[in-house]
C-alpha cells in the first residue's frame, strides 16, 4: 500500500511536467519567450493585444458596486501575508540551517509577469501583482511547511486529504508503530536530499 501511494504521488510529478509541457506550447502560440525567468513579447503581439485593453475609468465604474467595496478588504490581508512572510523566512533561514534541510527558494514560488499584458489596464495589473504574491508566498509557505513535517511528523494521516504534498507518499502508515522509527529516520534523510526544481 506504502509503494501504491507513493507511484501514485510520482504519477502526479510526472502530470505535472506534461502540465508545464503544455505552458511552452501556449508561449509559442502567443508569441513570448522566458529567458531568465523573464518573459518577452514580440512586438506585433503585443500591438494586438493592446488592441483589447479596456479603459481604466470603464474598469472601475463598470464594475458591480458591491464587488467594488470589497477591494478594501482584500487588500487588508496584505498585513498578514507580509508578516507570515517574514516569520517563515525567519525560520527557514534559522532551523532549516540546524535541521540540516535545504531552504525553499524563494523565486520558484514567486512569479510576478502579468504587469507584461498589454491588454491589462494599471488597477488590472496591480490586482495581478497582488494575486501573484499572495499565491506564491502560500505556495512558498506550503513547501516549507511540508519540509518540516517530512523532518518532524512523517507519518500519514487516517483520512484522506485534499491535496498531498510530494513528500507524503514517503510517510510511515498511519498506525503503523512497528515500522515508524525506522521510516521517520529514512525520511529525515530523505527530506535533506529532496529539493524544488528551480523552473526558468
Amino acid at each position: 500500500m506504502a509503494n501504491q501511494i507513493k507511484d501514485l504521488i510520482d504519477r502526479i510529478s510526472q502530470l505535472q511536467d506534461e502540465l508545464e509541457r503544455s505552458f511552452a506550447e501556449k508561449a509559442e502560440k502567443f508569441s513570448y519567450t522566458m529567458e531568465n525567468r523573464k518573459v518577452t513579447f514580440q512586438k506585433e503581439a503585443l500591438r494586438r493585444q493592446k488592441e483589447f485593453k479596456q479603459a481604466l475609468w470603464r474598469y472601475v465604474f463598470g464594475g458591480q458596486f458591491l464587488t467594488t467595496i470589497t477591494a478594501p478588504i482584500i487588500y487588508s490581508l496584505i498585513v498578514p501575508f507580509v508578516f507570515l512572510d517574514i516569520m517563515v523566512s525567519t525560520y527557514q533561514a534559522i532551523c532549516f540551517r540546524v535541521y540540516g534541510i535545504p531552504r525553499v527558494p524563494r523565486k520558484d514560488y514567486f512569479v510576478v509577469d502579468r504587469h507584461k499584458l498589454a491588454y491589462l489596464n494599471l488597477l488590472q495589473k496591480l490586482n495581478c501583482v497582488y494575486c501573484g504574491y499572495g499565491n506564491g508566498l502560500l505556495a512558498y509557505v506550503s513547501e516549507i511547511a511540508a519540509r518540516t513535517e517530512a523532518y518532524w511528523c512523517p507519518i500519514k494521516h487516517g483520512r484522506s486529504l485534499k491535496n498531498y504534498h510530494r513528500y507524503y507518499g514517503d510517510f510511515s502508515d498511519f498506525g503503523d508503530a512497528e515500522n515508524f522509527s525506522d521510516v521517520w529516520a529514512q525520511n529525515r534523510d530523505n527530506v535533506k536530499k529532496k529539493t524544488s526544481p528551480s523552473k526558468d
